[in-house]
C-alpha cells in the first residue's frame, strides 16, 4: 500500500497519477488524511495527558511526605479521571488506525511514468515482436481438437471429476506438462533464481501482505473452516517468505522461482476465447520472484523481461511484448509487460506472461524492509513474473506445431520430453 508520507507530502500528484488507473482518488485520499489527523490529534492529547500522569505522580510523593493529605488525594483522583480519560482516547486512536489502515489498502498502487495512458487493452502499447507466424496446412484444427485427436487432455473427464475448467492430462500430453515445469524450473535456476516449493495454500495476512486481499478475494478459493485460500500463483508464498523481514543491502537482489498449480475462479464458460486450455480454474506456472532496492528495481525488471523473452525464443513461438496502459493494470502494480504467443489456428494472441514491479507497494504492506550502508532501514521493491504459465504455452505450441504427421515437439523441449513427435498411435 502507499505509504501515508507519500500521500500527505505529494496529495495532489497522487491523486493525479491514479487517474492514469481510471481510479478517483480524491475523496479516499481526502479521508486518510482527515483520519490521520484525527489519529495525530489523539495522540497529541495522550501524550499530554501521560505527560502530566506522570507530574502528577510525582508531586503525589512529595504531598504525602510533607503531610499535605487533603491534597495529595486530589491529585490521586485528577489521576484517576486523566486514565478514564484515556482508555477513551486510546480506544478512540484504534478506532482511527483500523479506519487508516482499512482506507489505505482501497488505494491502488501508483503507476510508473513508463506506463501509458489508456482504460482498456486496446491501449496497451507493443513493445517488441520476435517469432515467425507459421502457415498452417488446410484444415488446420484448434488445439482442443488436437487434444482429442492425440489423446493428450480429456476435458471432458476433467468435468466429471471436478468441473469445468480442471481438464486432465493424459499420456503424451502429462509428459508434455512436466517437461515444460522442468524446462522453464531448469532455465530459471540457471538465470541464478533459487529454487523454492511453497505451500499452495495461504493465510489471510498472507494475502493482505502481496495485495490480493482485499482486491481479489472473489477470485480466490477460500477455506472458511481454516481460513486459508487457495494460491492464485506462487508469487504471493514466495513473496510472503520476506514478510516482517529487514534484509541486508549487500544480499539483494533476492531471486526465487516456484512452480506451483495455480487456482482460480474467474473462468468463464463460454466461447472459443475460454475454450480448452484458454482459460482454466485450475493450471500450471513457473513463477520468478525478485527483492531489490528501489535504485536497482527496473533494471531488474529489464533482466526479467530478457529472461522470459529467451524462453518463448526456445520453444520457437512468435511473441510479443505488452506495455500495459493505467487501465489494464493490475491493483498493486507500478509497470507491468505483458508477453503474448500467436496462437496460429485460433489466429490470436495469448497472454502467457506478467511481468511486474511493484516497487515499495507490496514491501510496505509485507513490511519487508533492508538496511543500508548508512544502516538507515529503507522499504524494498518487489517484482514478480509468469516464467512463465503453462496453457496457452502449450495452446500454442500444440497449434503452430502441427503438421499432416503429427505434431512437432520443439527441439529445447526433446531432452525433456523424450520425443520429438506426437503421433497418433
Amino acid at each position: 500500500m502507499l505509504t501515508l508520507k507519500v500521500i500527505t507530502e505529494n496529495t495532489q500528484e497522487v491523486i493525479n497519477k491514479l487517474s492514469k488507473k481510471c481510479y478517483d482518488a480524491e475523496a479516499i485520499i481526502n479521508e486518510v488524511i482527515d483520519t490521520d489527523k484525527k489519529r495525530k490529534s489523539l495522540q497529541q492529547l495522550l501524550d499530554g495527558n501521560l505527560a502530566e500522569l506522570n507530574q502528577l505522580s510525582k508531586s503525589i510523593g512529595q504531598l504525602v511526605k510533607t503531610g499535605n493529605a487533603e491534597a495529595a488525594e486530589t491529585a490521586r483522583e485528577k489521576v484517576a479521571s486523566i486514565k478514564e480519560g484515556n482508555k477513551e482516547l486510546e480506544t478512540g486512536m484504534k478506532e482511527a488506525e483500523k479506519h487508516l489502515t482499512e482506507l489505505l489498502y482501497q488505494i491502488p498502487n501508483l503507476p510508473s511514468d513508463k506506463v501509458p495512458v489508456g482504460k482498456h487493452a486496446e491501449d496497451n502499447v507493443i513493445e517488441k515482436t520476435g517469432g515467425i507466424i507459421p502457415d498452417l496446412h488446410e484444415g488446420a484444427l484448434p488445439h482442443w481438437e488436437l487434444a482429442k485427436k492425440y489423446d493428450l487432455i480429456d476435458f471432458e473427464l476433467g468435468v466429471k471429476i471436478a468441473g469445468a475448467g480442471f481438464p486432465v492430462y493424459k499420456q503424451k500430453g502429462a509428459r508434455l506438462q512436466r517437461a515444460l515445469i522442468n524446462f522453464f524450473l531448469d532455465n530459471a535456476c540457471n538465470a541464478g533464481y533459487a529454487e523454492i516449493q511453497p505451500p499452495y495454500m495461504i493465510n489471510t495476512e498472507s494475502g493482505y501482505g502481496t495485495g490480493n486481499l482485499p482486491d481479489k478475494e472473489g477470485q480466490m478459493y477460500y477455506d472458511s473452516i481454516d481460513d486459508l485460500y487457495l494460491i492464485p500463483t506462487a508469487e504471493v508464498p514466495v513473496t510472503n517468505i520476506y514478510r516482517d523481514i529487514i534484509l541486508d543491502k549487500k544480499d539483494l537482489p533476492i531471486k526465487n522461482t516456484a512452480y506451483s498449480a495455480c487456482f482460480r475462479r474467474e473462468a468463464g464458460s463460454y466461447g472459443k476465447d475460454v475454450r480448452g486450455l484458454n482459460r482454466l480454474h485450475q493450471f500450471d506456472k513457473v513463477e520468478i520472484v525478485r527483492i531489490d532496492t528501489p535504485e536497482h528495481s527496473y533494471e531488474s525488471l529489464q533482466e526479467m523481461v530478457d529472461y522470459v523473452q529467451s524462453l518463448v525464443e526456445k520453444l520457437e513461438l512468435p511473441w510479443r511484448i505488452l506495455r500495459l496502459c493505467g487501465g489494464d493494470m493490475s491493483f498493486t502494480s507500478a509497470l507491468t509487460f505483458d508477453f503474448e504467443v500467436f496462437s496460429a489456428a485460433q489466429e490470436r494472441w495469448l497472454e502467457v506472461s506478467s511481468v511486474s514491479n511493484f516497487e515499495s507497494y507490496q514491501a510496505n504492506r509485507l513490511k519487508c524492509r533492508y538496511r543500508g550502508e548508512d544502516k538507515k532501514i529503507q522499504l524494498c521493491h518487489t517484482l514478480n513474473g509468469s516464467a512463465l504459465a503453462l496453457p496457452r504455452i502449450v495452446a500454442a505450441l500444440l497449434e503452430n506445431n502441427q503438421t499432416p504427421d503429427g505434431i512437432r515437439i520443439p527441439d529445447a523441449l526433446v531432452p525433456y520430453t523424450g520425443f520429438n513427435w506426437i503421433k497418433r498411435s
